[in-house]
C-alpha cells in the first residue's frame, strides 16, 4: 500500500505564512504528479499546486505568486510553502499523488487525510 502524510497546517494571521509537507511511503516504484488539492466548506476540491516527475509545476491562478511547491525525490516528499495568505485560503488542504507500486506496471492516485489551514483576518 501507499501512505500520503501532510504536517504542516494550523491557524495563521492573514499575510502569514506556513509550510505544507507530505511524505509518501509504502510499496512506491515511482512518482509521477504529485501536489496539493484544497477543499473549502460548502465548496468542491479544488487543484491548487501540483509538480511533475520532470520538475514541472502548476499552481491555481489564486495562487500564483504567493505559493511555492517543491519536491524531495530521494525522501518521496512534497512541500508546499504558503505566504500572503488570506483568508479564503482557508480550507482542508489534502496531498495527492500519482504512484506506480512495486509488482505494478500502472499508475493510481493516492490521497492523505489533509490538513486544516486557518487563515485568520
Amino acid at each position: 500500500q501507499v501512505q500520503l502524510v501532510e504536517s504542516g497546517g494550523g491557524l495563521v494571521q492573514a499575510v502569514g505564512f506556513l509550510r505544507l509537507a507530505c511524505a509518501a511511503s509504502g510499496s512506491i516504484v515511482s512518482i509521477n504528479g504529485i501536489g496539493w488539492y484544497r477543499q473549502a466548506p460548502g465548496k468542491q476540491r479544488e487543484l491548487v499546486a501540483t509538480i511533475t516527475s520532470g520538475g514541472s509545476k502548476n499552481y491555481a491562478d489564486s495562487v500564483k505568486g504567493r505559493f511555492t511547491i517543491s519536491r524531495d525525490y530521494a525522501k518521496n516528499t512534497v512541500y508546499l510553502q504558503m505566504s500572503t495568505l488570506k483568508p479564503e485560503d482557508t480550507a482542508v488542504f489534502y496531498c495527492y499523488a500519482t504512484v506506480r507500486r512495486g509488482g505494478f506496471s500502472s499508475y493510481s492516485n493516492y490521497w492523505g487525510q489533509g490538513t486544516q489551514v486557518t487563515v485568520s483576518s
